[in-house]
Formats: structure tokens, sequence, C-alpha cells
């Protein structure tokens, strides 16, 4: 065989070129190493399996590797370390190849007030490092294997239990879905709701872009629905023709108001009428610091609406978890959608999320980042009304971002997403989150949507600086 895979370094080796051309083994060989090198596949300081391996694995005398690798250190192309065997070599010749090139991407500020992120300085390693662990000594063998697409049944009765207790969710382990955060929850339950032969689905006229994307390229159409300050306008639900509605109603984003009782019932009341869906995405809910903890819409129609939650904001976006806690009816259906998707989610880390809300770590942390993440609200709140008084903060009783709406004669929007990113800083506009299909916005205040819990502690400060030098332009 010409075509080798070393059992030692991985190292793949193709010799049909040389032989081809009538080259012996050796040559061939040599042939193989300085293409390789060349091309860049051999990055400088590779280690190369030794003369035995090569040789045992290549089916060919060790002689003929050995003299191969001396002919190959003669030409500078390998080097032979004592003790450290053989390495390519630094040549630092015009004939290595060019430096690899990324696109430019657009500068990030030094100081991230982007809504919706947690401060990922402050993710539990310890906690986490502990309960992995603990989770992966009393896994189950078959835990490894390919597993229930719901996730496991670990996580998914660990969620059952918290979010009974601290959303008032109505769930039970059978009907939870763990999936790959809220994004990928909220595609799972469009490709349903395509596959029914639905054609829309209501959010509200301010919300996550990405969210009314993802609706979009699943072939749905985004039907917005007007907002003021009782949150979105459920009562008018029965006029859009939508088979589901997205909401957030424990703290809309951005505006950050909760969707009033009556507008609750309104929406259930929709959906028990029509037989839609509404799907809850309570992506912050554990975050609230002035009012009292308002329960999961679910609540109050489990046959009804969907609830989705995630760990993206209590412990960092990177761990990719989210879940859904689905009625019976559409169990089944997304799960199928799950199947064909990814199969299952991660097993070690849903492992590691159920031991740390089973042993309390996980309440812990997030009452910690509850109480720093006020503090940090709370200084917001104060440097502005010191420095700024004419700007007007809201949307702050909950979660990690606050609406400053600001004066008449401010800069517009755009202009002062521009200024910001010359001063340093990373953040959106109230205008950045409208429902395209909204239409042209309404007259309004200049508003921006600052998220306060990103900057880690050293930084914050003089993020806060920046952003005062920003609204009294």
């Amino acid at each position: 065989m010409d075509s080798w895979a070393t059992f030692g370094g991985d190292l793949h080796l193709d010799l049909t070129a040389g032989r081809t051309r009538g080259l012996g083994l050796r040559a061939a060989l040599e042939d193989a190493l300085r293409e390789a090198v060349r091309t860049g596949r051999l990055a400088r300081g590779t280690r190369l399996p030794s003369s035995r391996e090569l040789s045992r694995d290549l089916g060919i005398a060790r002689n003929t590797v050995a003299e191969a690798y001396a002919q190959l250190v003669a030409e500078g192309w390998l080097a032979s370390r004592q003790g450290s065997g053989t390495v390519v070599a630094d040549r630092g010749t015009p004939s290595d190849p060019a430096p690899r090139t990324v696109a430019p991407r657009s500068p990030a500020g030094r100081h991230d007030l982007l809504p919706g992120r947690p401060d990922l300085s402050r993710f539990p390693r310890s906690a986490w490092l502990a309960a992995a662990r603990r989770a992966l000594a009393s896994a189950p063998h078959e835990a490894f294997g390919y597993t229930d697409p719901r996730g496991r049944i670990e996580l998914r009765r660990a969620l059952a239990d918290y979010l009974a207790r601290v959303r008032g969710v109505r769930t039970d382990p059978d009907r939870l879905v763990v999936c790959s955060g809220y994004t990928q929850g909220l595609g799972l339950l469009c490709e349903v709701l395509r596959a029914q032969g639905h054609g829309s689905v209501a959010v509200e006229e301010y919300g996550l872009p990405l969210q009314q994307a993802v609706i979009d390229a699943k072939g749905l159409a985004v039907v917005p629905l007007p907002l003021d300050g009782a949150g979105a306008r459920t009562d008018l639900l029965p006029g859009t023709g939508a088979a589901a509605a997205v909401l957030t109603p424990a703290h809309q984003f951005p505006t950050g108001v909760a969707l009033r009782a009556d507008r609750r019932a309104a929406a259930v009341a929709w959906a028990r009428g029509s037989g839609g869906l509404v799907v809850e995405d309570d992506y912050d809910g554990e975050f609230r610091y002035d009012r009292q903890p308002v329960g999961a819409l679910q609540a109050l129609d489990p046959e009804r609406v969907v609830y989705a939650g995630t760990a993206s904001k209590s412990l960092a976006p990177g761990l990719r978890l989210g879940w859904l806690a689905l009625p019976g009816s559409l169990v089944g259906p997304v799960v199928r959608q799950k199947e064909l998707a990814d199969g299952q989610h991660a097993v070690i880390d849903q492992l590691t999320l159920a031991e740390l809300i089973t042993s309390g770590a996980y309440d812990r942390h997030v009452r910690r980042s509850r109480l720093v993440y006020r503090r940090r609200r709370d200084r917001l709140v104060a440097v502005l009304s010191e420095r700024a008084p004419e700007v007007r903060v809201t949307g702050i009783s909950a979660g990690l971002h606050a609406v400053l709406e600001l004066p008449p004669g401010s800069l517009d929007e755009e202009e002062l997403v521009r200024q910001a990113a010359w001063l340093g800083l990373s953040l959106n506009s109230v205008g950045w989150c409208r429902a395209p299909a909204a239409g042209p916005e309404p007259e309004r205040p200049a508003s921006l949507v600052i998220g306060y819990a990103t900057p880690p502690d050293h930084g914050f400060e003089a993020a806060l600086d920046a952003l005062c030098t920003l609204v009294r332009l």
C-alpha cells in the first residue's frame, strides 16, 4: 500500500506520486515528506514518527526511512534533536507556505455593552469542574452511547424540579427536550409548524433580530405585534392569522416591560380558541431586582404554551444548553426534528448541569450573580443620573440590560452607534431590534440598549465613562 496513516503520529503520507514517476521507495518517501512540509501540511516543529515506527507502518526497511530522514535533515527540511527525535525544521525561507489570512472583522469595542450576555469571567469554573467530576464518576456506561434525543434523563429530571420551583413551570421530564440553546429550540418548533402546514408566526415588533431571522429561514412569515407599556398587544392576535406567537412575557426584549395579566390571559385564550401555540422565551427570568418574580406564562396552559429556557445568561452561551417544556402533542414531532438536526446534545455537559442543579450549586451561582448584576445596574443608573440626568433609563427591574432614552435634539441612533465605535463601545440601538416586517418606525426618542452585565469588574467604570461621553454628544 502506498498511502498510510502512521500509528505513532497520525501522519498521512502518499507515496503514489513519486512511485508513478518511477522513483524508488526512499526517493518517493523523501518526495512525499518535502511536499508535506512545502505546502504547510506539516508545520514547523511537528514531530515525526521514529524510523522504526514509520518503517513498520509503511512496510519498508528501517534503513530506507533512516536514510530518507538523514537526506532531508541535510537539505534543511527536517531537524534531528537529541532526545526529541526528528522534527520539521524552521526553514525561514521563501519556500515556506504563505501565512493563512482571515477576512477582516469589524473591530470589537474595548467596552462590550451589547445586551443579552453575562459576565463570562463569572462562569463558576470550580463548581462546574467539581460537578463534572461527580457526574462522570456516577454516570452509567450507557450515558456515553446514543441516548434519548430529548436529552439525558438526569438533566430533564433536574430541570423539571428546578423550573417548577423557581419559575412555576408545569411539566415533567418526558415533556422536556434539551437543545443547543434557544435558537435551535425555536428552529425545531418552526420546522414542526411548517410541516403541519402553517405559514406564519407572530412576534413582538421589537425583539432579537436573530429570532426573526430563524423564523424567516424556516420558511415562515413574521407577523409583528405592536408593543406598549403593558407589553405585546396580544389582544390583536386573532387578526394576525398566525399559527404561533413568540413572546417574552417576563421581561420583554428590549423594552424590559412585563406582560400585563390581562394580556397574558388574552394570549392563552387566543391559543385555546384558534388551536394556536404560544412560545414563551424566558431568556433571563433568573434575574429580577425590584419586583416579585413573574411566574411563567406556561403555567396558565401547559397544553398550549411552550416554555423555552436557556443557560446562556445564567452560566454562559458557550455551553449551548437550552430546553423546551412542550405540550404533550408536540413532543413526538419536536423529538423527530431534533433527531434530524443533530440526534442528541453533548452528554457530559448535560450530566454536569444536572449535578450543578441538584447539588444546589446552580442556585448559589444565580443568587451571587443576581447581586453582582443588581449592583452594576444601580451603578449605571447612579452614574447617568449624576453625569447625564437628561437621559431616561427604563426596563431595569429585571434582566441584564437597560434602555437609555435620550432627550430631544440628540444624535440619531445610527450616528450614536457610529460614535460609540469611535469611543470603543459596542452597543445596540432600539431600532436595531425592530422586526423588518413591522415597517417604518413611528416617531420616538433616540434610544440605546445597554447590556451592563458583560464588562468584567475591572472594566466596568471605564465602560460607564465612555457611555457618559457618548450620551452627552
